[in-house]
């Protein structure tokens, strides 16, 4: 199974059982703030605001809690100051790793990274090292029981997403550029539940590990999603089922 897919599965499956805790909450907070800041408060004119309340929304986050995010971003009320960024680097087998950091303290989150690496065979690189590796896609996320694969694929053929992906026993992976991506999450929530959907990046090829390396992989991206400061984590293992 492909890296993104092996792991996307697994973080679905972790996503449930993080709702139950504050860092998801805090994650979404720091997104939604992001968002508004730099494009806005009005989520109709801000695809990406509209998308982080979606996601705060399948949270289950008060609405209050949004609302104060969105005017933080905007000035409204004071707040904490956000900074975005990149680190890249290989984690056990040579696997191309990119991390996306989402802080208020860029010191912080450079040691905690460098030492996550580290404690799992891996180690952070310049910037550029592995981006080339990586393209960017919109990724919806369906669960099985809500509808056939006939029936989204004729939706989506519709809609013009770009493929239709099927790894697992329990989820459909629609793809869409990452123009498209909104049209086709917004067009897709209409009639069916989605379970995730994101602007993601997508390896060009993947790194086959196994025994040792994939263990260590997986404990690597584990722990770089229980960083504080860390709003997502692209990879390009692949991983016996």
């Amino acid at each position: 199974m492909s890296g993104h897919s092996k792991w996307h599965s697994i973080k679905h499956q972790k996503a449930k059982e993080d709702k139950k805790r504050r860092k998801l909450f805090s994650r979404l907070v720091k997104e939604i703030t992001v968002s508004a800041r730099i494009g806005g408060g009005n989520p109709d004119m801000n695809p990406r605001l509209r998308l982080s309340i979606e996601k705060a929304n399948d949270a289950n986050m008060p609405k209050n809690n949004i609302d104060r995010a969105i005017k933080r971003g905007t000035g409204e009320l004071p707040g904490v100051s956000y900074e975005e960024f990149m680190y890249e680097g290989y984690g056990p087998g040579g696997v191309a790793v990119m991390v996306a950091i989402t802080t208020d303290n860029k010191n912080r989150s450079a040691s905690d990274t460098r030492r996550i690496f580290k404690d799992h065979g891996g180690n952070l690189g310049e910037n550029g090292c592995v981006n080339w590796m990586f393209k960017s896609k919109g990724i919806i996320t369906i669960s099985k029981d809500q509808v056939s694969e006939d029936e989204l694929m004729e939706k989506i053929i519709k809609l013009e997403a770009e493929d239709l992906e099927s790894d697992d026993d329990k989820l459909f992976q629609v793809v869409t550029s990452p123009e498209n991506f909104t049209k086709v999450n917004n067009g897709l929530r209409e009639e069916i539940p989605v379970e995730d959907s994101e602007i993601t990046m997508i390896p060009n090829t993947y790194i086959k590990l196994s025994g040792k390396d994939a263990e260590k992989m997986i404990d690597l991206m584990e722990e770089l999603h229980e960083s504080e400061d860390v709003s997502n984590v692209y990879a390009n293992f692949d991983i016996d089922e």
